[in-house]
């Protein structure tokens, strides 16, 4: 019998990369969705956006050379992934880098998929977005910058940025 693998473990940093973009797409679609005055509408948008963030650092990660079972330990640590992105060059601004910090230590993850009693005591939308956003245009630049000898991955992430 063969071991088997874990899921992703054998995917590219390039199709984790694809997949953070979808997962981005996704929460862009689900921001009007969500209602004034009705933290749980806007649960769907915080999960895709922070699931898109960490799959971002986590593409950073396997495009700098990190074992997909290193990254694994981190579990849903966006601040642990974001210590080693910035070891591999990414630069966040500071309150960028702080609400990553924010996120993991009020288990924000967590919250926003098992605890819609806590739903209101999340990061504010505007800072979620603008977190996501910087992470995404700095990871996609990065990983763009650094793939030059393959042409179709650089021109394609050119004209996204």
């Amino acid at each position: 019998m063969t071991k088997r693998k874990y899921p992703g473990e054998l995917a590219s940093a390039q199709q984790i990369h694809e997949l953070a973009e979808e997962y981005r797409k996704a929460a862009a679609l689900l921001v009007p969705l969500g209602r004034s005055g009705k933290p749980l509408s806007r649960a769907p948008f915080r999960l895709s956006a922070i699931h898109a963030i960490e799959l971002y650092l986590t593409a950073l990660l396997l495009h700098r050379g990190h074992e997909p079972n290193q990254i694994r330990k981190m579990h849903h640590d966006l601040a642990a992934r974001a210590k080693h992105t910035v070891e591999a060059g990414l630069r966040l601004r500071a309150k960028t880098a702080n609400h990553l910090q924010s996120l993991s230590q009020n288990r924000e993850y967590l919250i926003i998929r098992y605890g819609p009693e806590m739903a209101a005591t999340a990061s504010q939308i505007n800072r979620l977005t603008a977190t996501l956003e910087e992470v995404a245009v700095k990871v996609t630049l990065l990983i763009a910058s650094s793939s030059r000898t393959d042409p179709q991955p650089a021109a394609t992430v050119a004209g996204k940025a």
